[in-house]
Parts: structure tokens; sequence; C-alpha cells
């Protein structure tokens, strides 16, 4: 008894909506109405087989229209409350279907700005899209017609058994037999389509991709004529989901066909047993009408239900992705009883630091440094070399393979992540402005910031001038991720971003490299202003931006060739710094 549990408990659809329960548990009322708003509807189809045969018997055989003139009326009522009943259906499904898909689509989310950087390092954005959000959909829908056709299917065979069996018991039997032969093909589905639905969902990703990248990337596109190019790899991935989809159907299409053959043959036995019995009198017309009829309602979704099992399917499957993604632990989170790191007093320390992205392919072999609060660090070398990676390290991007990362003695590993990336405001190359105004995106450093740090803000980033010449200064909409913004305005927005957060650790990862000499003079004044009194990262290109730094460290291959001050290092002989220093000149 123990093992048949057991093996209950492990039943795919058992888990799958184990998982889902909390989500439905919020809306369980109308989930559960909808539900039970399916005994009606199911069992009104027995009631309409049933009352055909006092209908038959007395109307067609005794020729006695007025004791049964109330049939017909009676099934027009039970049609028109069984319509009334599934539009109710319909109704509460789709809402609690949809409020169980805002919830696991929040969660998600959630989950989705939690991962490391390596995850979105690895997956592309189409592949993100579905398996966030696709998947749920593909899953809630699933789910509501999971419920509604297996409780409906319930409700009303069971209502229509139990009419084949009043009317005759002989032929409720081979009924059975044939309903069991056709329902046997149904338990291979599963096995059928599980390989090729994650094959069909990484090549649908690749398309939501292409599309994505077709809208990013339009000015690429057009600029070096690369039209030919999309279309021809577009063009393939279509082929590979048209292929997939072929083999889906070769796969679980000939179930319908199949069921609908064996139901073919049973009824065909039925009518051959249905005039024996008659012809012995061990039967009546009415009955056998009424049993036919019950017979045909219960068989006709039978023939079709290759296809919704198929979609049922689907949707468990898409369940369990989903669940694989809520279950999973992202690579980068809060041990237990970490510490919140309230201030740095004294010191950040890199300690024999050692990273790779790809194991057995180091980024940073035994890198050591420390630095002491208030201190200006530029990182520079070679292109490839290790700087932002370094830089990356801090605010827990990624965890480092070896050594330690420590702010005043004690490991960054050990800290609240949260606590820890509220100490450091970053300035990227390419700073990325979410879809809104120029005012919201600044207050994303500081939601709470009062109108004076607003302003403050944006003095200190060399905004103001730009704002007031705007019609609608701070409130002007910039497009999705800032597109209407210059390279310049972009990064003084992102500065401003970084000033109001006022945090003590500033890190600037090539900020100004992609700039012309007059943005990048508005900007470098920001981006000093923004320096003041605080512990400062910059990741430089451009070497003439860090001579006034108070420690230079120059990076190549992953290791720290030298550091110093600006003066120092240009005056040492064989100096990598004085190199790359004399080539920008030249």
């Amino acid at each position: 008894m123990n093992k048949i549990i057991k093996k209950i408990k492990n039943l795919h659809i058992v888990q799958n909506y184990r998982n889902i329960y909390p989500y439905i548990k919020p809306y369980w009322f109308r989930s559960l109405l909808a539900i039970l708003v399916t005994f009606p509807v199911g069992t009104m189809d027995a009631i309409i087989a049933w009352s055909l045969k006092p209908y038959m018997d007395v109307v067609m055989i005794e020729k006695n229209l007025s004791s049964s003139a109330y049939v017909p009326l009676l099934i027009i009522v039970f049609s028109v409350l069984q319509s009334g009943f599934n539009y109710a259906a319909a109704y509460l499904n789709a809402w609690a279907g949809a409020k169980i898909s805002n919830g696991l689509k929040c969660d998600l989310l959630k989950k989705l700005m939690r991962c490391e950087a390596a995850f979105f390092d690895k997956n592309a954005s189409g592949l993100i899209q579905a398996r966030f959000n696709t998947d749920v959909d593909t899953a809630c829908s699933g789910l509501l017609r999971n419920v509604n056709m297996v409780a409906t299917r319930i409700f009303s065979s069971s209502s229509l058994i139990c009419v084949l069996f009043v009317n005759s018991w002989q032929l409720a039997v081979v009924a059975m037999i044939v309903l069991i032969a056709a329902l046997y093909p149904l338990s291979t589905i599963r096995k059928r389509i599980s390989s090729i639905v994650g094959k069909t969902l990484f090549s649908s990703a690749a398309i939501a991709t292409y599309y994505i990248e077709a809208f990013n990337g339009n000015r690429v596109i057009m600029s070096y004529n690369l039209y030919d190019y999309q279309l021809h790899r577009f063009f393939d991935t279509l082929e590979e989901v048209f292929r997939l989809g072929i083999k889906m159907i070769q796969r679980t299409g000939i179930l319908s066909p199949m069921m609908h053959s064996i139901i073919s043959v049973g009824i065909a036995i039925i009518i051959w047993m249905g005039g024996y019995l008659i012809a012995n009198h061990q039967l009546t017309a009415g009955g056998f009408v009424s049993f036919i009829t019950a017979v045909l309602l219960l068989y006709q979704p039978i023939k079709s239900m290759g296809n919704d099992v198929n979609l049922v399917q689907q949707s468990l499957i898409a369940i369990e992705r989903v669940f694989e993604l809520l279950n999973e632990t992202p690579a980068i989170i809060d041990k237990p009883n970490a510490v919140k790191l309230e201030s740095i007093k004294n010191s950040i320390e890199y300690k024999n630091v050692e990273f790779e992205y790809v194991k057995n392919k180091p980024v940073l072999r035994k890198v050591s440094l420390k630095i002491k609060v208030g201190q200006t660090v530029a990182l520079v070398g070679n292109s490839g070399g290790g700087k932002t990676t370094f830089v990356n390290l801090l605010p827990r991007f990624y965890d480092i393979k070896s050594g330690n990362i420590l702010i005043d003695g004690l490991d960054i590993r050990d800290m609240e992540l949260d606590s820890l990336r509220d100490k450091i405001a970053i300035v990227f190359q390419d700073n990325f402005l979410f879809t809104g105004t120029i005012r919201e995106n600044i207050l994303l450093g500081k939601r709470d910031a009062t109108a004076e740090d607003l302003d403050l803000a944006i003095e200190s980033a060399c905004l103001g001038e730009f704002v007031k010449s705007l019609d609608n200064g701070l409130d002007t909409e910039i497009g999705e991720r800032g597109i209407l913004l210059s390279g310049g305005q972009k990064q003084r927005v992102a500065i401003a971003r970084a000033f109001i957060k006022n945090a003590p650790i500033v890190i600037l990862d090539e900020a100004t490299s992609s700039l012309d000499n007059k943005s990048e003079a508005v900007v470098q004044l920001a981006i000093e202003n923004l320096m003041k009194d605080r512990t400062v990262f910059i990741v430089a290109h451009r070497l003439s931006t860090v001579k006034n730094a108070d420690k230079i460290v120059v990076i190549n291959h992953g290791k720290i060739v030298e550091s110093g001050v600006h003066s120092t290092l240009i005056a040492k002989k064989n100096s990598a710094y004085a190199s790359l220093y004399h080539m920008q000149l030249t």
C-alpha cells in the first residue's frame, strides 16, 4: 500500500499541482466555484440523454404525445442552463488564471533580477523571455484547461455511464471496454512529446531573440546592410521550428484518428448488439435511443481528446520548467548569519584573488591590492587584461574562485549582499536607462530623495543647463534605453543617479571612453564632482584622465604588473604604464 501511495505522489501532475497550490490558495473560492460549476455542465448531458427514453417509448411507440410534451421543453431549458454554466466556468477560470499567472510572473521576475551576472552571460534574451514569461502563460492556460476539462469529463462521464447501465448493462460493459481501449493511447503522450517540447522552446526563443536584435541592433543592420544575413539566419531557425512542429504532429497526430477508429468500431458493435436485444425484448426502442445518445455524448469528446491532452501535457511540462526556475538557488546569495555592512572605515583589500569565467581559463591570477578609504585607484592596461572583471568582483556580480576580497578585514561573501551593493555606485561605459523620464531615472539612485537632493545631483552632474532647455524639464520622456538622449547626456543622467545614491564607493568603468572631446570634458567635470570624498575605482582607457589618481594599477593578462603614482610610473625605466601612456600620445 505504501508503495502505491509513493508512486501516486511521484506522478507529475500531483507534483505540479502541489507546487502551484500556493498561487491558487489566495483565489481558492473562485477556483473552487469554477470547478463546481462544471458539475451541472457535465450532468445535464446525462439528463438530456435519459429524458429521451420515456419520450421515445411513449411518443414513438405508444403514439401518446400529450404525456411527454414536456421533454422537448425540458431539453431546451437544460441546454440554456448548460450554456450559462459554461459561460460562468469560462469567466471564473479566466479570472483565477490571470491572477495565478500574475503571481507566478512576479515571483519569476523577482528570481530573474536576483540571478547572478553569469546567468545573463549564458542565456539569450529570447530564451529568458520564453522561460520567464511565455512558459507561465502556457502553464496557467493549460492548468485551467486541465481542471475544466477533467472536472467536466468526470461529472459528465459518471452521469452518462449511469445512464448506460440503467438502460442496458450488457451494452454498458461493451461501451466500457471500448472506452478503456480508446483512452489507452493517451498514456504514451507524455513520452512522445517531452523531448520535442524542450527543443521547440529553444528554437522559439531564438526567434524571439532575432526580433529583439532587429530592434536593438537596427542601426548596425542598416549600416552594414545585414538584411539578407539576418534573414537567412532567421529563416534557418524557422525551418527548425517547422521541423519540430512536424515531428510533434507525427508523434501525436495519430492519437485522435486511432481513438476515433476504436470508438467507431465500438459504436458499430453496440448498434448490432442493441438490435439483437430489441429483437429479443431485452431492451426497448426508447432505452436504445437513450443509450446511443449517452454513448455518443460520452465518446464525442474522447475522439478529439488526443489533441486536448497534447496541449495539457505541454502545459504540465511548462509548469515543471517554471518551478525548476523558481526552485533554483542563485549562485550568489547571502550566507546564513550574513553581516550587514554599515559603513566603510579603513580599507578595501584584494588578497590573492583568482577568478575565471570558463573553467580552467583564468582571468585574474593571484591579484592582491589594498586601497585605503578615500583613495582614487585607476586601473589601466591592455584590453582584455581583467580591469573590468576586477571591479565587477567588488559588488559580487561574480564570486571569486579563490582568495578574499575584504572590506575592513571582513570578506564580502560574509556580508549581506544588498547592504554591500548599497555602498557602491557604478557608472558604466554604456549605462542602461529605463523607459520613463529623466527624473524617474535619477531617482532610481534614491527613491526617497528630497527636492534638494535632486537639485544637487543635477547640478553636480552638469545637467542643469540641459534640463532647463527642455520643454518638460525633468519630466521629459527619454525613450527605451534612453534612446532620445545623446551619449554624453545619458552619462550625465547616470552620474546624477550615482550621485544621489551617495554611496561611499564609486566605480567608473570607462565612463568617458565612448564620448567625443567636448562631451568628455563636461562628463569629466561631473565625474570629478562625483568622486569628491569617496573611495573611487576608475577603469580607464584614456590615461590622460587618471594622472591625478592616488594609485595607478596596471593589469595585464590577469596580473598586476606594476602600481604607483603617475610621476613615478612615467619615469620608471621599461614601465608598462609609460609605454601605454606614450603610445596614446603618438
